[in-house]
């Protein structure tokens, strides 16, 4: 993990948990996901965390909510939503409260890019 960006996503879906780190890692990124927002919050990563991609929509708390948790923390996190509903509203409060890039599931390999390319630019 020396020299490169940690990259970590939440999110609910072990699919996504279980394939979206693979291709972080042939980014370039290392990688790491978490089933929750609660999960990431008692690890030891959110200092370490060069960005985040997060689910809209998990259990417990949601990927806006862990945002907000986070900034009130003092962590500012550059942070990708990603979401499998086409909910425009819900993409638009995203980059209201600071989102850098709003994915909608499933997503091409060159957004997924393009979007950390930006959230790393801010970090």
């Amino acid at each position: 993990m020396v020299g490169r960006s940690l990259v970590l996503i939440v999110d609910d879906d072990l699919s996504v948990r279980e394939s979206l780190p693979d291709l972080l890692r042939e980014l370039g990124y290392a990688a790491k996901a978490f089933p929750s927002a609660e999960e990431f919050l008692a690890s030891n990563c959110v200092d370490r965390t060069a960005c985040l991609i997060l689910d809209v929509a998990m259990p417990g708390m949601s990927g806006p909510d862990l945002h907000q948790e986070l900034r009130l923390r003092g962590h500012e996190i550059p942070v990708i939503f990603m979401s499998g509903q086409r909910d425009e509203a819900i993409r638009l409060r995203a980059f209201e409260q600071g989102a850098v890039a709003f994915l909608f599931k499933p997503f091409s390999d060159a957004a997924l890019a393009d979007a950390l390319q930006a959230a790393l630019k801010m970090a």
